[in-house]
Parts: C-alpha cells; sequence; structure tokens
C-alpha cells in the first residue's frame, strides 16, 4: 500500500491507496496542520500509528527544489529525505517530489467533472501542458509527451522576477521592494501575498480599511482568507479588500499567460492550487481572460491554448500516487 502526501505550508493531506486502479477510493484520507508537526517524518509515522494499515511505500509533494531525493521546504521548515523516510518508517520504497511535479501528474488523470473551463482554446491530444498552483505560495511546473506517457517536470518558475501591468501593479513593486531582497511572482499571487497586496493598497491610501476589518484582521492567525471573504461577500462593502482581490487575479492570469507563451502548451494550461476554486468567480470573467491573452502578437496563440481551473484539491496526492505505482511496477 502507498501513501500518498501533499505537503503544503498550511495543510498536508494524506491519503492511502491499495492500487492504482482505485485512486479515486482511498482506504484513509486526512487533512492535517503541517505546523502541528516538526517534520515531515513525524506527520508520517503519527499517521501510520494511527492507521494500522500494510503501508510499505510512502510519496510526498513538497514545495521546493528537489535534488537527489532530498528537498528542503521553501513555504515549511523541513527537509525530507528519500533514504531517511525509509529507514525511520521501515518503508521498502519512499519517493520525493516536487509539490508542483505531483500535482502535475495527476493532471492527465482528471476528468471533466475535476475542471473549470475559462478558455476552451484548440487543445491538441499529447501536447505540452502547464501547471501553477496559487496556495500558501506560488507553484509552477509542466509535463511533456514521451510517446507512451506523460512526464511531469518540476519547475520554480513561481520565483521568477513580478512584472507589474499597470501603475497600480508598479507601486505594489516598489512597495514590495522595500519589504523583501527579491519580488517573486510569488510575493505577488499567493496566499503569502494577499496581506501585502492589501497593506500596498491601505498603506498607499488607494483604500481605506474599515475598522471592523482592522479588527477581524488583528484577531485572525491568518489574515488570508479574512481578506478574501470579504471580497466575495455581497453583504460586505470593502474597496480594499476587492482592489486585493482584483489584483491577486489580474496578476495570476498575467502569469498564466506568461506560461502559454514559455511552454506553448497546447493541451492547457491548468491553474490548481488551495486558492482558485474558492474564487472561481473572479476567475469566470472577461477581463481575467483579456489579461491571460494579453500578450502583444503572442495574442493570437494564447487565446488558442485551453485554460482551465483545477476544482479536484486532491489532485497532488492523486498525482503523487501514480507515479509511485508507475515506479514501483
Amino acid at each position: 500500500m502507498i501513501l500518498a502526501g501533499d505537503v503544503g505550508g498550511t495543510k498536508t493531506y494524506l491519503a492511502v491507496y491499495s492500487d492504482e486502479a482505485h485512486l479515486r477510493t482511498p482506504l484513509a484520507e486526512e487533512k492535517v496542520a503541517s505546523d502541528d508537526f516538526p517534520s515531515a517524518n513525524a506527520l508520517l509515522a503519527d499517521f501510520i500509528r494511527r492507521h494500522p494499515l500494510p503501508i510499505d511505500c510512502v510519496v510526498v509533494g513538497v514545495p521546493g527544489a528537489v535534488v537527489n531525493g532530498r528537498v528542503k521546504g521553501t513555504n515549511i521548515p523541513w527537509v525530507v529525505d528519500e533514504r531517511e523516510l525509509v529507514a525511520e518508517l521501515g518503508l521498502r520504497a519512499a519517493y520525493v517530489l516536487n509539490d508542483l511535479q505531483a500535482i502535475a501528474y495527476g493532471v492527465p488523470l482528471l476528468g471533466p467533472e475535476d475542471l473549470c473551463v475559462l478558455n476552451a482554446g484548440q487543445p491538441q491530444v499529447h501536447a505540452p501542458i502547464a501547471v501553477l498552483a496559487p496556495g500558501t505560495g506560488l507553484g509552477e511546473g509542466y509535463l511533456t509527451w514521451d510517446g507512451a506517457r506523460y512526464r511531469a517536470h518540476p519547475s520554480e518558475g513561481g520565483h521568477t522576477d513580478f512584472a507589474p501591468l499597470d501603475e497600480l501593479q508598479v507601486g505594489l513593486l516598489r512597495y514590495l521592494g522595500r519589504r523583501y531582497a527579491h519580488v517573486s511572482y510569488e510575493r505577488a499571487c499567493s496566499g503569502l501575498a494577499i496581506p501585502d497586496i492589501h497593506a500596498y493598497l491601505r498603506d498607499s491610501g488607494q483604500a481605506k480599511e474599515p475598522t471592523w476589518l482592522a479588527e477581524r484582521l488583528a484577531a485572525a492567525e491568518d489574515p488570508t482568507p479574512v481578506i478574501m471573504n470579504a471580497a466575495q461577500d455581497p453583504n460586505v462593502d470593502c474597496a480594499l479588500c476587492r482592489t486585493t482581490l482584483d489584483i491577486f487575479c489580474q496578476v495570476l492570469a498575467a502569469e498564466a499567460g506568461n506560461m502559454a507563451c514559455k511552454y506553448l502548451p497546447w493541451s492547457g494550461v491548468f491553474i490548481a492550487g488551495g486558492i482558485p476554486p474558492r474564487i472561481l468567480p473572479a476567475l469566470q470573467t472577461e477581463r481575467f481572460l483579456r489579461t491571460y491573452a494579453a500578450k502583444g502578437r503572442m495574442q493570437a496563440v494564447v487565446e488558442r491554448i485551453p485554460l482551465y481551473v483545477v476544482l479536484n484539491t486532491t489532485v497532488g496526492v492523486l498525482g503523487g500516487a501514480a507515479y509511485a505505482f508507475s515506479h514501483l511496477s
């Protein structure tokens, strides 16, 4: 049996699978707070102790660059090593993947019910696929067809330089530049970015912060859901939160278009991660699609590349488990 884990900076999703034919029906599954554990090894050991199943293989997707089966997390202070997992947990095998590589392996397994089509485009069979996933951070990856199956490749594209689209975003770049040594797309398009965008708009006088919002944010352990929920609540009048969400969506659309240009993924750009399904109406707009395709002379090309939102939030464990089964066999 395989225990698959999708490690996030906030939550880690775990699921146990008996064979590759039943990836939609795990024998056990659980979502736990990542910071409740000092390490991935401790988290996995705790799960195995509480679920007495004959688990002999573990596969985990972790945010960060994997080198020789070892990764130091970018948004979580864990070091995960395949050899240490095998030794400490008594396993037959262990696989450590970049989290976006694991998600990418899951994309070809998705059905129509798992996706929301933003741009139908003109998809081609067995063409490259691009994946980006805003969650706690911003992950990116891609897939290529090798003649028999898709191969997923990791990327740290979320850490490339942020390019603003207008004067408002130029101000955001300058604001973030005073806070951080390097302003990447992750700094402007992730769960970590939302409070910074909000602070920029407030501090620059672009929008006023209501007293009730300041009080909620002061009491919240994580300000991001407070801001995002207020932005989408029709009964709440908060220009500051709505503009924060709008900037986030415009940066996401632009980076999705950037990936369309970089990889020419004629089988589609797939937006995964924990945030997009929660803000789906904000992505299903003409403005989002215009920003996605606004690539000058490449606009007509990008308009032909399909764009999807992945609604299935278990895609990371699906992909990780599929990878492990294929390598064990």
